[in-house]
């Protein structure tokens, strides 16, 4: 620690010279970016970066830089977002190894060729899906859910894990409105099944997918699709699954077969059920609650992972429904 003129203290850390410019960002805009996050100064000269403010945020910042540094030095190369993951993670679980965050073994070093965990929560959720055959996961849009379940299935796909892919998603409507819309059938699902395509093609590839579709490797299809199967050597996602009802819920859980996997997610906050019909994703969460073999991910607002208005309008509606539903509720 070294004192300035101004009597403020400061702490220095020397990092090593290898991807100091990765590290620093255009401009020091990581940098900038990591003084915002933790309300502290820094300034850099060569490898030499001094931290004012508060002495725990120095000891915390000193050790994101450090923990960096030795990333970069075992040959990492740190992508634009990664800064950004490292603050967001030690913000939320200081003590955590970076080291281990960013170089896991096993099964997430092959995922992590298609995807980078942003948060804590979403590594939970990686390893819940390495390690066990059901993962429920519940959270707000743009925590990752779906996207990473893709990418955990297409990793089981291309090791041979697993035979096929199938992802399932209930059209809500499908009993009234889809009548109406033009097409046959096909043309009127298509609609509801279009967030599974989109992240199937960012992660695998347009021609690929198309070609895994032909042969039935991938299949997307509508939960009512699910109806009378069993499901073997799959790897198996249901998404929005808040939009389940409990008879949906049930016959989805007891299609998986032998070498299977299944993963549900969904949105508590987002249910569009007819008035009056319950969820199968809340019921699920307490039925199945302390069941050997499955494992429950809960995502938060702070693993919100798109533009970062998201996370701000996601919290926005959390605070203003947590205010509806307070004593004065409905008074004038």
């Amino acid at each position: 620690m070294t004192i300035h003129e101004t009597g403020e203290s400061m702490t220095q850390v020397t990092l090593a010279d290898e991807g100091i410019a990765a590290l620093f960002g255009t401009r020091d805009e990581n940098l900038r970016h990591i003084e915002r996050a933790f309300d502290v100064s820094l300034s850099a000269r060569g490898n030499k970066v001094h931290i004012g403010g508060e002495p725990e945020r120095q000891e915390l910042v000193g050790r994101l830089l450090r923990q960096l540094s030795a990333l970069l030095d075992r040959g990492y190369e740190l992508q634009a977002d990664d800064v950004d993951t490292a603050v967001r993670v030690l913000q939320e679980a200081p003590e955590t190894s970076l080291e281990e965050f960013f170089l896991p073994g096993g099964t997430l070093e092959r995922v992590r060729e298609r995807v980078r965990p942003r948060s804590l929560s979403q590594r939970l959720y990686l390893q819940a899906m390495a390690e066990h055959d059901l993962v429920i996961s519940v959270g707000p849009a743009g925590t990752g859910k779906t996207y990473l379940a893709v990418a955990m299935a297409a990793m089981a796909l291309q090791e041979d894990l697993v035979r096929r892919v199938v992802l399932a998603r209930p059209a809500v409507e499908a009993g009234e409105k889809l009548g109406f819309l033009p097409g046959d059938l096909e043309d009127k699902i298509n609609p509801y099944l279009r967030p599974l395509y989109d992240a199937l093609y960012d992660i695998i590839g347009f021609e690929q997918v198309r070609r895994m579709l032909e042969r039935g490797t991938i299949e997307v299809a509508p939960l009512a699709f699910m109806r009378g199967r069993t499901l073997n050597d799959a790897f198996i996602i249901l998404d929005e699954a808040q939009n389940t009802t409990s008879e949906q819920m049930k016959m989805f859980l007891t299609r998986v077969g032998f070498n299977s996997k299944a993963v549900v997610n969904g949105d508590v906050t987002q249910i569009d059920l007819p008035s009056g019909k319950a969820s199968g994703l809340i019921e699920v969460v307490d039925i199945l609650h302390g069941v050997e073999g499955i494992k429950f991910v809960n995502f938060t607002e702070r693993d919100v992972v798109r533009h970062p208005l998201v996370a701000k309008i996601v919290r926005a509606y959390h605070s203003h429904e947590s205010s509806a539903q307070g004593p004065n509720a409905g008074s004038e």
